[in-house]
């Protein structure tokens, strides 16, 4: 008896010791260099970011807020988004239940009639009927680690999918954002179209009187025409932006296309201060570098389950019922059956199966890490080149704004030369010409530098706070 003890319990130690050697490997983050992301001459140390701030403190327009809390509530992708998250929470609770024994109830009435030159045919020539009634219970042990692994890697995935809907919210912000100063830009220069439509209708009256009294000739008639008409064709062309913008927007909203409220481009005020904060932090803040991360985690922990199938596994199996010949004796105490079944599966020669799984969960495992850096550099790229968008955009107004106005200048001594005789039509006409292109370039910069702000923004993993 002692004998048969220490048996069980020998048997009962051997997988356990066997487990202090196989037992599943533990995730570690990958060492990824951070330091030199941004290419940037604002060195900073900062361990907060722009990107760790509410959308709602960026942006102070209160019509740009209620188009982003209607997108954030309509939008198609953050609802595909969410629906993600729910099938991925499904998977997750599987996982969990894996450690669980699995139970089945099956019931069945069977009807044999052997034939008559059949072996059992001269015996049993009646038809025999047998009823069963039958629960089915299968646990396997976890020795190895494998459904642990599978629970960690359901887990991955889950919180993969968080991730990505906090991606999704913040490329939606984004993209409103964006499109509002597009529109409002647009705005402003079929505003300054408008007016050069109007001078320009004036000027060619001018134009007129000035051929009338021998000053000009019809060339230049002509000249101012067409320069008139050139008005025209940009404002043709900025009314159509404006439309297919607004169609655009609308689909944002997950709206029928639709006139788009919006104000003024001279009152935007961005005031937050455009802190990028250390590289370090888009591994926390930026939600397609942390769902990289996830995704390489849910690889690691699959390459775990495909190393646990080397080795044996091993299952504890009972079915208990009833089963009767007689319907009438069915359900009854002396019909009741039961079996025990112990049993240790090791995997000798099934075709490299085993191994294959392995190498490739090891091959995606590494397509997961070198995804996971691609994700981190782009990452760096995008904010490096969000600051120099934003520092170029911010020089290039300077110098917009005094060229705007020397071309301005032009015009008006131009127009008054040209009046008294002393100066050619032609010097009027590139005057005018080179003021309105410099006007609407000046004002595709401001918005190119309120686009810029939203770009770093996006850049650092704002959005989704």
């Amino acid at each position: 008896m002692n004998v048969k003890k220490y048996k069980i319990l020998l048997g009962l130690c051997i997988p356990l010791l066997l487990q202090s050697c196989f037992v599943a490997k533990k995730y570690e983050r990958p060492d990824v260099e951070t330091d030199n992301l941004y290419r940037t001459d604002q060195i900073t140390q900062d361990s907060t970011s722009i990107g760790m701030v509410s959308w709602r403190e960026l942006f102070k327009d209160p019509i740009l807020e209620r188009h982003i809390d209607t997108a954030l509530v309509n939008n198609l992708d953050i609802r595909i988004a969410i629906q993600q998250i729910a099938a991925s929470e499904a998977y997750l609770k599987q996982g969990k239940a894996g450690n669980y024994p699995t139970l089945g109830l099956d019931a069945s009435v069977t009807r044999q009639e052997n034939s008559q030159n059949s072996q059992f045919g001269s015996i049993f020539s009646q038809p025999i009927e047998q009823y069963d009634l039958t629960a089915n219970l299968s646990w396997e042990a976890d020795i190895w680690g494998k459904i642990r692994s599978n629970k960690r890697a359901f887990e991955a995935t889950y919180l993969q999918s968080l991730e990505a809907h906090k991606a999704v919210k913040t490329e939606l912000i984004a993209a409103v954002a964006s499109s509002y100063y597009q529109l409002l830009s647009l705005d402003e220069q079929l505003r300054v179209t408008n007016e050069t439509i109007e001078t320009r209708e004036s000027s060619l009256e001018t134009t007129k009187a000035l051929k009338d009294a021998g000053m000009v000739t019809e060339v230049a008639v002509q000249q101012t025409a067409a320069q008139l008409y050139t008005a025209k064709a940009i404002k043709i062309d900025l009314e159509n932006q404006i439309k297919l913008l607004e169609n655009a927007f609308s689909i944002l909203l997950a709206q029928p296309p639709h006139t788009i409220e919006r104000s003024s481009l001279e009152s935007q005020q961005l005031t937050t201060d455009l802190v990028v904060g250390v590289p370090y932090l888009l591994l926390q803040n930026r939600p397609d570098v942390v769902a990289a991360e996830f995704g390489l985690r849910n690889a690691f922990e699959l390459t775990n389950v495909a190393r646990s199938s080397f080795y044996p596994s091993i299952t504890l199996s009972a079915s208990a019922g009833f089963q009767s010949l007689d319907f009438d004796n069915w359900i009854d105490a002396s019909s009741i059956f039961n079996t025990l079944v112990g049993g240790l599966t090791q995997p000798i020669l099934n075709g490299r199966k085993i191994r294959t799984q392995y190498e490739v969960s090891k091959a995606q495992q590494e397509q997961a890490l070198l995804n996971y850096k691609k994700t981190l550099l782009t990452a760096g790229q995008e904010v490096s080149d969000a600051l120099y968008r934003y520092d170029a955009a911010s020089e290039k107004i300077e110098v917009r704004e005094k060229e705007y106005e020397a071309y301005n200048k032009a015009t008006e001594y131009s127009e008054e030369l040209l009046n008294q005789g002393l100066a050619d039509y032609l010097e009027v006409l590139n005057a005018q010409e080179n003021a309105l292109n410099s006007e609407l370039l000046l004002i595709e910069n401001k918005y190119t530098k309120l686009n810029a702000v939203v770009t770093l923004y996006q850049a650092l993993g704002g959005g989704w706070q």
